[in-house]
């Protein structure tokens, strides 16, 4: 039986975008219970956080947020093979991220002076899963270009295990970034508490990173109460290989998105059956020796495809219409194929650059837009940060002759103020 259901496009010539699954909004369920879920929040706070995280997360929480001391103790104690990749991890990060830094646009004529400030939020707040897994790599990825934009207070919320606590990779993580507050909260009530604030959790002006379809409905649900980056939410990975490609790479690609967990994708698309057939086996495999073979199974079971097409063009057609968080091109040219590109978080080119480089070291972000979010949405960005503030000096005979048009403009749209603001400054300059 093969691992990926298949989907055979050659010859097609109806619309793509029929035929192709689109990942479905969650459903009424999932989203009512996560508007009741920060509703409850809002109103009750801190009573509402701690009877939430024993329903959902089966622990008895008391303070929320975790001491200062445990982060340190945990960065002072982690093992130098873990601390090693910290640091370099770190400073892959910070390089990409600095680079991304935005100069202030300053244009001059006909006297009228307009700048672009660049603010950084106050606050901004963090979402980075856990539980059942520690995710480090989130903590930089997230932490990193909030202090590049500026950002001057970092709040990290993160599930915690069923004994209260937050996994030591994590904390020593966020020690390492400087971190200035982690609380051990998770699910949709940590969007929650970030965006309305509680007793314990001051509110914020921004919040990314990724997480289930419940931290991501939450967001959807506090978008415009604070900013949000994008719609992180499960893992996904589209693989394009032709006969080049190793299939026990391209078969341990998408395990290690699968992975992640439920509701994600894992789509092989090539125009070799003969590549279809050995992912497959491949696949077979490595499942028998998957630590989180739950995990995979579920995201397999719903998002696993393997598509046929009749080249790489189409394929590329494909790839573009699902509009994946993670591209690889593992084919003999994917440079060749990169101009097609037109929807993905990120692309990842060639045998030796798998979705994993990003994930961890390679110093793009990991938090990527997923559920065809990446056809308008970008990868985490300093900018996600930051405020764009304009700024207009104007001298007298600058005035003087651009008040016409105003008063024009504002003739024609009927707001009578609007020229009376400006004829004052002209009958008594």
């Amino acid at each position: 039986m093969s691992v990926l259901t298949r989907l055979d496009l050659r010859a097609f010539d109806g619309d793509l975008a029929d035929v192709l699954a689109v990942p479905a909004p969650a459903g009424e369920g999932t989203a009512a219970l996560v508007r009741e879920i920060v509703a409850a929040v809002r109103e009750q706070g801190d009573a509402a956080v701690r009877r939430l995280t024993v329903r959902f997360d089966e622990t008895v929480l008391g303070d929320l947020r975790v001491p200062q001391h445990e982060l340190e103790e945990a960065l002072a104690g982690a093992p130098p093979k873990f601390r090693a990749a910290l640091d370099y991890a770190r400073d892959r990060i910070t390089t990409h991220h600095e680079a991304q830094l935005e100069h202030e646009v300053q244009l001059d004529k006909d006297g009228i002076t307009v700048r672009e400030v660049v603010v950084p939020v106050d606050r901004a707040g963090l979402y980075v899963p856990g539980g059942r897994a520690a995710y480090p790599s989130t903590v930089l990825m997230t932490a990193i270009p909030a202090r590049v934009a500026g950002v001057r207070e970092i709040a990290l919320c993160v599930p915690p295990d069923r004994d209260g606590r937050v996994a030591r990779p994590t904390l020593a993580a966020a020690a390492l970034v400087d971190v200035d507050e982690v609380y051990r909260v998770g699910g949709a009530q940590a969007i929650a508490a970030m965006a309305y604030g509680t007793e314990s959790i001051r509110p914020v002006d921004v919040i990314v990173g990724p997480g289930n379809v419940y931290v991501a409905g939450a967001k959807r649900e506090v978008a415009g109460v604070v900013g949000i980056e994008s719609f992180a939410g499960p893992s996904e990975l589209v693989v394009v290989a032709d006969d080049s490609a190793r299939a026990d790479l391209v078969a341990a690609d998408l395990l290690a998105q699968s992975e992640h967990g439920p509701d994600g994708a894992a789509v092989l698309v090539t125009w070799s059956e003969a590549v279809i057939a050995a992912v497959d086996v491949a696949l077979d495999q490595l499942l028998e020796h998957a630590q989180r073979r739950e995990e995979i199974d579920a995201t397999l079971a719903t998002g696993g495809r393997a598509v046929l097409v009749d080249g790489p063009e189409q394929a590329m057609a494909v790839a573009n219409i699902i509009a994946p968080e993670h591209l690889e091109l593992m084919t003999e040219d994917p440079e060749s194929l990169v101009p097609l590109v037109r929807n993905a978080g990120a692309v990842f080119c060639g045998p030796w650059a798998p979705a994993v480089v990003g994930d961890y070291v390679a110093g793009v972000n990991h938090v990527l837009p997923t559920a065809r979010t990446a056809r308008f949405a970008s990868a985490l960005r300093v900018a996600d940060f930051q405020k764009h503030v304009h700024v207009v000096t104007l001298d007298e005979a600058a005035f003087t002759t651009v008040a016409p048009h105003m008063r024009a403009l504002a003739d024609i749209e009927g707001l009578d103020a609007h020229g009376r603001s400006v004829a004052l400054r002209q009958d008594n300059p």
